[in-house]
């Protein structure tokens, strides 16, 4: 599957856990769906990731790594509970996409973000 290859990138990653916490809300509010599992999972990457949202730069490599593999677990589990909640949403795709792939996980990101609702036709999609 088509992916794009970025460099480790949390500090924009923390920032995307943000935008995705912000819009699971929105989306919950707007379509009535009470999903607290979901929403609390996308607090806690968001709450992992953010104090690295206000850098330029990744913290050293070890704690780096470290971070990146909680991240990405906790990422996993998020989209299962999106599904399961049915807030699944274009946008929210495109988040879960962008967040993998500054994870240095772009191939799975390009896959995983499918299922959080991510039109697979999008043009901001690899090709």
């Amino acid at each position: 599957m088509p992916h794009f290859d970025i460099p480790l990138d949390l500090p924009h990653a923390g920032r995307l856990a943000d935008r995705i916490l912000s819009l699971l809300e929105r989306l919950s509010e707007e379509r009535g769906v009470e999903a607290p599992e979901a929403l609390e999972t996308a607090d806690r990457l968001s709450n992992l990731l953010f104090r690295y949202s206000a850098s330029e730069d990744n913290p050293p490599e070890a704690e780096a790594m470290k971070t990146r593999e909680e991240a990405a677990a906790i990422a996993r589990d998020l989209v299962a509970t999106i599904e399961s909640a049915q807030l699944t949403a274009d946008r929210l795709g495109q988040y879960i996409r962008n967040l993998f792939e500054c994870l240095e996980l772009g191939k799975e990101g390009a896959e995983i973000s499918l299922r959080a609702g991510e039109n697979p036709g999008s043009l901001q999609r690899p090709v």
